[in-house]
């Protein structure tokens, strides 16, 4: 890498992972050296503002140590091309720490191709086809990667028999998901007809499209890809949720769910989960990072949940930890996905050049 390089964070967004994004990106930048980095913080707010400089800074400073915070902005917004354009000394890396729509849905990738900046995570196409879970589960049965039995509906589809239609077919126990948010917003397990049409209700309140899948009686099992053309993969670690499934509040508010990193597998089936996920992060096209979460299940092995291509880096967060125990520190986490972004962007711009 350059001996210097100006790590730009953005955090915020207009998804309704905002305020996971904020704590994220607070230890994102309490982690990276400041010895390697020129540290800028850029905050986008709610209504798509971006903010820089103390406005930003005020906006990290007012995290409280548990959720609920959010960026609360009252300086004049800035241009994104300020934002963007790289000081003469120093190359730009921006760390997009954006969940959810709006930022880790190609979206925020798109715009940094077009201003030529190097950033951290995957590109446009990977970031658009794991953010929506159908397109996802799709790519995975094209490439004969395991997965729960599933199906998908569209809000304009939804009428009165709908779930008993579901169950019919998928049931007894169902857990319904809006196709295009994380962190476990707008998910629901539904068991019978009533439940199962206010799931549906509640993630067509977030996502016009919705996925539902068959409940899996099974191990929730994550693991953490590191790399662009030669990922590789971390020891695998196992959610115990402290609800009956792994819930927005269960990951950040209660505090009541366990991780054990890392999870107690035989070493045979521990390799072959590490070899799948580095499969499935191939086959969706992942660049940089992303955390991989299977169901484990004894009868038919593990079954591909979903592909996080910017998973939360949160003190709690299993993409940080995973690393750690696989011998990886947070601060070197950040060095490595750094070097990664600016080796695709200088292979990405060798490509384009049309003199060659």
């Amino acid at each position: 890498m350059p001996e210097r390089i100006r790590l730009v964070v953005l955090f915020g967004g207009q998804s309704a992972e905002h305020d996971v994004s904020c704590v994220s990106a607070r230890h994102v930048l309490a982690a990276a050296d400041p010895d390697k980095y020129t540290i800028e913080p850029i905050g986008i707010s709610r209504d798509g503002q971006w903010h820089l400089g103390e406005s930003a800074k005020a906006a990290l400073t007012a995290v409280p140590p548990a959720l609920g915070d959010h960026l609360t902005v009252e300086h004049a917004p800035v241009d994104t091309s300020t934002v963007l354009a790289a000081a003469d000394e120093e190359r730009t890396v921006v760390f997009p720490v954006l969940h959810g729509p709006m930022g880790e849905d190609g979206t925020i990738q798109g715009l940094l191709d077009l201003a030529g900046v190097p950033y951290v995570g995957a590109g446009v196409l990977a970031s658009a086809l794991c953010m929506d879970k159908i397109v996802a589960k799709q790519m995975a049965t094209v490439h004969e990667i395991p997965q729960a039995r599933w199906t998908s509906l569209h809000s304009d589809e939804l009428a009165a028999d709908t779930a008993a239609k579901l169950l019919a077919d998928l049931g007894p126990s169902v857990f319904v998901k809006p196709a295009n948010l994380g962190s476990s917003v707008g998910i629901s397990n539904a068991v019978d007809e009533p439940t199962l049409t206010a799931a549906l209700d509640l993630a067509a309140s977030y996502d016009e499209w919705v996925v539902v899948e068959e409940a899996i009686d099974g191990r929730e099992i994550e693991i953490a890809v590191l790399g662009n053309h030669h990922p590789r993969a971390s020891l695998p670690g196992e959610i115990l949720p402290g609800a009956d499934f792994y819930t927005y509040d269960d990951k950040y508010t209660d505090g009541v769910a366990q991780t054990v990193v890392p999870a107690d597998l035989p070493d045979d089936v521990s390799e072959d989960m590490r070899a799948l996920a580095v499969r499935a992060y191939s086959a969706l096209r992942c660049e940089g990072l992303a955390r991989v979460d299977f169901f484990y299940e004894e009868a038919r092995g593990p079954l591909l949940n979903e592909i996080n291509t910017m998973p939360g880096f949160t003190p709690i967060s299993m993409y940080p930890k995973l690393w750690a125990a696989t011998g990886l520190s947070y601060p070197e986490l950040i060095d490595e996905l750094v070097g990664l972004a600016l080796a695709r962007h200088d292979r990405r711009m060798a490509h384009r050049r049309v003199d060659h």
